[in-house]
């Protein structure tokens, strides 16, 4: 791929050439994957190494109570891995309704009956047993070590820290892990996580024994049962990660790759599978037409995800259903040029995340996402051990009807998707970007601009970004052209300019192969809407 490296967009950043990679959204936690890769490990080391360390440096996003998914490439073959973890065995919609009132939708937002099984470590380990090199505990290393001696608040953490405070301060533990002032930090303040050190030691010691069967699952149990829950010592011990085959979309001359359902990342994939039937590359990139054929294929792939996608377990179609070719052509025709519409699901049936990308000069590229859901997640906080947990189970329904219908030992619907794009079955780029429903939003927005305008990753990161909410709203960043604003509301698109980046429209980060990486290496990105960095040797 010839890339324009002229960068038509406001940027501090510039993309970052190197034979070994790693890109995520806090310095101190790339630079911990870096002193991975050269001690001799291997991406997947790295990548390990970086997702321990940002439980600590982003902890508004993730933690070691989160989720996580995996896509990578071994140098020879593509492998996914589920790691999100299931509701407990207590869970029934009876469960909810008897504790939150019958007119309850869903689980509650926040809160210990918000956890489901955490299910990041265990697939740190699962990776580690499989594709890495170094011993497991050295890869958590950097992490208790900038636990212990702690590290300078960024801006963009601590705008995000101050905002949740005021929600969850309440919660159970919060305010001991992550209030130490009784505040929350300030910029370029000092914050040691001692307890998260001691897990992070344990889980080092035990090779993750100690989360799921050892003392922090005791601890765990305890604490929920102390705060009205019903996590139970055998719900961690029961589950692991799932190996899967992730699913596919061609675009263009290039293959996109996500994990596959109970995720959202085959929204991305029904998008631009639609797009496919447009000659998208010959409008301007910016223009209106351009930005309201790519917010119509979203809506129309939104609609289908959010109507059919849960749990294998209890779809009521199959991906592959989803993606089929005429049943995409048929979904594309719906598109109105000179109109935004509101689109219905199809009937395809034939009659607070943080995300990091490594990759080595063997040519293995790992793309990570690992995620607490919703800014702190659940708000609660395990204090002698410092596990933040999830509040993925909100992402279950209380309705019976509903194929995500929550259930015991089931999981719930997920947001955050890693991707991978392949040419003719050799691997071209590991990606992500974060953000709820943002993220296939940005995967379709970022390969668009790469596959049909040749914009290079880091432009295509830079450039403004729109995103779909429902029915005919959208937000658009401030710095899009405000003629193309004009011409989306002259569309019928209900337009709201949102001038914080930060909160809204994702951040990504990007490795994409430029050869042979023991010669050329690779050319990588990292998203400014975050105090990350891409670096590499």
């Amino acid at each position: 791929m010839k890339f324009d490296y002229a960068n038509p967009y406001t940027s501090t950043r510039i993309p970052v050439f190197a034979r070994n990679v790693v890109s995520t959204s806090h310095p101190q936690a790339a630079q911990a994957g870096l002193r991975t890769l050269y001690q001799g490990g291997n991406a997947v080391d790295a990548a390990i190494a970086t997702a321990a360390a940002m439980t600590v440096l982003e902890p508004v996003s993730n933690g070691l109570g989160s989720d996580a998914f995996c896509i990578l490439w071994d140098g020879k073959k593509l492998h996914g891995l589920n790691g999100s973890g299931p509701a407990p065995q207590a869970w029934t919609p009876d469960y909810f309704s008897r504790k939150y009132g019958a007119d309850a939708r869903t689980p509650p937002q926040r809160g210990i009956d918000s956890v489901t099984v955490p299910g990041a470590v265990g697939t740190w380990v699962a990776l580690s047993e499989r594709f890495g090199k170094l011993p497991f505990a050295d890869l958590m290393a950097p992490a208790i070590e900038i636990a212990e001696r702690g590290y300078l608040m960024p801006p963009v953490v601590q705008q995000k820290w101050a905002a949740a405070t005021p929600i969850l301060q309440s919660q159970p533990g919060f305010a001991q892990g992550f209030l130490p002032w009784g505040r929350a930090p300030e910029v370029g303040e000092l914050f040691r996580f001692q307890a998260a050190a001691r897990a992070l030691k344990a889980i080092a010691a035990t090779k993750g024994d100690a989360f799921y069967s050892g003392e922090i699952a005791e601890a765990l149990e305890k604490f929920s049962a102390a705060n009205g829950g019903s996590l139970k010592v055998r719900d961690l011990a029961d589950w692991k990660p799932e190996w899967v085959e992730p699913i596919a979309q061609k675009y263009r001359d290039h293959t996109l790759h996500e994990i596959p359902p109970n995720g959202q990342g085959i929204a991305a994939l029904i998008a631009l599978g639609i797009l496919e039937h447009f000659d998208i590359g010959s409008i301007p990139v910016d223009s209106v037409a351009s930005q309201h054929l790519q917010i119509e294929a979203m809506k129309l792939a939104f609609a289908d995800t959010y109507r059919y996608v849960s749990d294998p377990s209890s779809m009521e179609v199959t991906p592959l259903q989803m993606l089929d070719g005429a049943y995409l052509a048929s979904r594309a025709k719906l598109i109105d040029v000179n109109k935004a519409q509101d689109f219905k699901a199809g009937n395809p049936v034939k009659g607070g995340t943080i995300y990091l990308t490594a990759a080595d000069e063997s040519g293995m590229m790992v793309s990570f996402i690992q995620s607490n859901y919703m800014g702190f997640g659940s708000g609660c906080v395990e204090p002698d051990f410092g596990i933040s947990l999830q509040n993925r189970g909100h992402g279950f329904s209380l309705d019976a009807k509903s194929p995500n219908v929550v259930a015991p030992g089931k999981r719930p619907f997920h947001t955050i998707i890693p991707a991978f794009l392949t040419k003719d079955g050799a691997p071209v780029m590991s990606f992500g970007v974060m953000g709820g429903n943002m993220q296939p939003q940005g995967h379709m927005q970022t390969l668009v601009r790469m596959l049909d305008y040749k914009q290079n990753p880091q432009a295509a990161c830079d450039a403004p970004r729109w995103r779909f909410n429902s029915g005919l709203e959208i937000n658009v960043e401030a710095a899009m052209d405000p003629k193309t604003v004009r011409g989306l509301t002259e569309l019928g698109h209900k337009v709201d300019v949102i001038n914080d980046s930060y909160q809204d429209f994702g951040a990504g980060q990007f490795i994409w192969r430029a050869g042979d990486p023991a010669v050329e290496g690779y050319v990588a990105a990292s998203d400014a809407r975050r105090d990350g960095l891409a670096a590499g040797f």
